[in-house]
């Protein structure tokens, strides 16, 4: 009798499991991100898997390509998602501005202060008015999920000397990626832009093609361009460095409701690793920086205010010359006041 219900039970766990497995094949999210496992990207995509394939009690399966394996590019890679072929993918505002030009807004210098002010604006309306400018200019293709964080903020840093003031960059060569927005802020603060290619930038530094970059330390430092002279680091903090995490919108809306919120919440958890991860990774680039010889600065809020008020006309250039900039840049600097009201009145409550 027994040996009959351990048998009974047996069977009846491999037909439990049959059916998991069975259902884990309903529906299957493909996600891609063109870094590498050390990324922050990388932190974000394990951490979607791991909430939706559990929170779908195995109705969903996430499959990670990690590097060029399904696309080599934004351009690509959001043609891929638009057609249906990619599922998920993550695109820097440099990588989409050539089809929404407007996402370049997440580009514009000092307008969000803190870490606390842009993951508040970040996880409320001023993504769903990005989402929906989105869909309309992709015919209702490509749906942006969430608005997380790749590498912290961008600081300049260069090989020559302390940048405390907008003057200590004039005649200085910053390079930039060849959108102009990035071109524009550099020319505002009185540097010369110079678009050179990722892969170029370390050997650019030696022989001094560039003197300087916008980048986040974590970047600095896994790319080893201290060994290539850079030794100069102004914590400025002129844009936080966000990554838009995109979905094919067929696929998310062919999902049942049940499971469209638990991939909603997906990206919510991914959202969240991403906005930490940088976090603690820079706790040890900094450290190493400086073990190096670097020299890190931080401006006074005076210094701050400087660079602010010189890259002023940048903020007319984008409502100017980009498409959808006025709404958009609406919609920014809205959520920035309505963020920083409500994180002051916060802090009343808490300091007092």
């Amino acid at each position: 009798m027994l040996k009959g219900l351990t048998t009974a039970a047996l069977t009846a766990a491999l037909l439990a499991g049959s059916a998991i497995t069975a259902a884990a094949q309903d529906f299957t999210i493909r996600a891609t991100a063109n870094s590498n496992e050390n990324d922050e990207d990388y932190d974000g995509l394990v951490v979607f898997k791991n909430h939706v394939e559990n929170a779908s009690n195995g109705r969903i399966a996430v499959e990670l390509f990690i590097g060029t394996q399904l696309c080599s590019g934004g351009a690509e890679c959001l043609q891929g998602v638009s057609d249906g072929s990619i599922d998920v993918f993550v695109t820097t505002s440099g990588g989409a501005a050539g089809i929404f030009p407007y996402v370049q807004v997440l580009d514009l210098p000092y307008l969000m202060s803190d870490d606390r002010v842009a993951e508040h604006v970040l996880s409320g309306d001023f993504t769903r008015t990005m989402r929906d400018m989105a869909l309309e200019d992709s015919g209702d293709t490509i749906r942006i999920m969430t608005i997380g964080n790749t590498g912290g903020w961008r600081n300049f840093a260069n090989t020559q000397r302390r940048v405390q003031m907008p003057s200590d960059l004039e005649g200085l060569k910053i390079r930039t990626v060849v959108a102009d927005l990035p071109q524009e802020v550099v020319k505002a603060l009185g540097a010369a832009p110079t678009p050179i290619s990722w892969p170029e930038l370390f050997t650019s530094f030696q022989t001094g093609v560039v003197d300087g970059s916008k980048n986040g330390i974590t970047d600095i430092m896994g790319m080893k361009f201290p060994d290539a002279g850079l030794q100069y680091v102004t914590l400025d903090g002129h844009a936080y460095m966000g990554a838009i995490w995109v979905m094919n919108n067929e696929k998310f809306l062919g999902l049942p409701e049940d499971l469209r919120r638990v991939v909603a919440d997906g990206f919510y958890a991914l959202q969240q690793a991403t906005f930490a991860s940088p976090k603690r990774k820079s706790i040890a680039a900094y450290e190493e920086f400086v073990a190096g010889g670097g020299d890190l600065y931080v401006p006074t809020p005076e210094e701050k205010a400087a660079f602010r008020e010189a890259a002023a006309p940048v903020f007319d250039w984008f409502q100017e010359n980009v498409d959808g900039g006025p709404e958009i840049y609406e919609a920014l600097t809205k959520a920035v006041e309505e963020a920083e009201a409500e994180l002051g009145a916060a802090y009343e409550a808490d300091l007092n």
